[in-house]
């Protein structure tokens, strides 16, 4: 069974001021196993920054993005093993993490959070990596 990739798309849209060409999406299907991009506070269609400079804000948008791309997964939220947080200071995680748990209230993920110097943008304060097995 070939991988399923969802949303593709090349650096060089996503990233105008840089000299990058890479061939990505923003998730992988493997049989039963879903891998999510790291999610940003970046509406997927419009590539909008939402929230710049509010953790909450930008929390909850990664939310919206991780729901939706498991939905187009034929997923859910409830299907999450593995979280990864990155935020660009110590201050963002209670922030974050409330939103998060609110979000995933009941889905018991394994939880990894990292403070990190950067994302790849300035304005994106908290990055979320998912990995989610469908039933």
């Amino acid at each position: 069974m070939a991988h399923k990739r969802l949303r593709p798309f090349n650096t060089k849209d996503t990233y105008p001021e840089q000299a990058l060409d890479n061939d990505l999406c923003q998730a992988v299907v493997t049989r039963n196993t879903i891998y999510l991009r790291g999610q940003v506070a970046q509406d997927l269609d419009t590539r909008v920054n939402v929230g710049v400079g509010d953790p909450e804000a930008q929390a909850e948008k990664i939310m919206d993005n991780i729901e939706l791309l498991l939905k187009e997964a034929e997923s859910s939220l409830q299907d999450i093993c593995k979280v990864v947080v990155y935020l660009t200071d110590i201050r963002y995680r209670e922030t974050a993490y409330r939103v998060l748990g609110r979000r995933m209230k009941g889905v018991f993920p394994v939880f990894t959070g990292l403070v990190v110097v950067a994302l790849a943008r300035p304005e994106w304060l908290i990055e979320v990596d998912i990995i989610a097995e469908r039933q």
